[in-house]
């Protein structure tokens, strides 16, 4: 779960740091979110897409080029 990208940003607004995955960009209309530590930013997501039956994206991760 841990391996999600996530973009943190204040929001003055909110009063509170948002969340955003990129994974998630294309499965939800607002890939954002807030929570209190990073798994349960992501749980929401997870949880009701395993709910529905739906398939969970695969993390992205950094490939770096070792020559």
């Amino acid at each position: 779960m841990s391996r999600y990208s996530m973009i943190v940003q204040w929001s003055d607004e909110d009063r509170l740091f948002l969340v955003t995955i990129p994974e998630f960009s294309d499965r939800v209309v607002m890939p954002c979110t807030h929570g209190k530590t990073r798994e349960e930013v992501i749980e929401m997501y997870l949880e009701a897409w395993e709910a529905e039956g739906e398939s969970i994206p695969e993390p992205c991760t950094l490939q770096i080029a070792r020559s």
